[in-house]
């Protein structure tokens, strides 16, 4: 029998197993995170476009630290400060 939980992506990137969900969703081929409720992710989902290229995230520091980028949508102010520390 399977262990129940979740399975996060950790600040390095890989898998690990969890006991709670993770609060945060990812898109692993475009290496951006945002809300699970994100109006565009949902759109996405909806679409089958990209659920098996989804990711999940226990917060924000993790998902910065895998390498993922905020969403423009659902965490626009959080993307707009990204894009002005992002180099030229």
């Amino acid at each position: 029998m399977a262990s129940a939980g979740y399975t996060l992506t950790g600040g390095d990137g890989r898998p690990y197993r969890s006991a709670v969900p993770g609060r945060f969703g990812g898109y692993r081929r475009g290496r951006i995170y945002g809300r699970l409720d994100c109006p565009s992710a949902l759109r996405h989902i909806a679409r089958r476009s990209y659920v098996r290229h989804r990711v999940f995230f226990a917060d924000e520091a993790t998902a910065v630290a895998a390498g993922y980028r905020p969403c423009a949508v659902c965490l626009p102010q959080r993307h707009r400060v990204w894009r002005k520390a992002e180099p030229s």
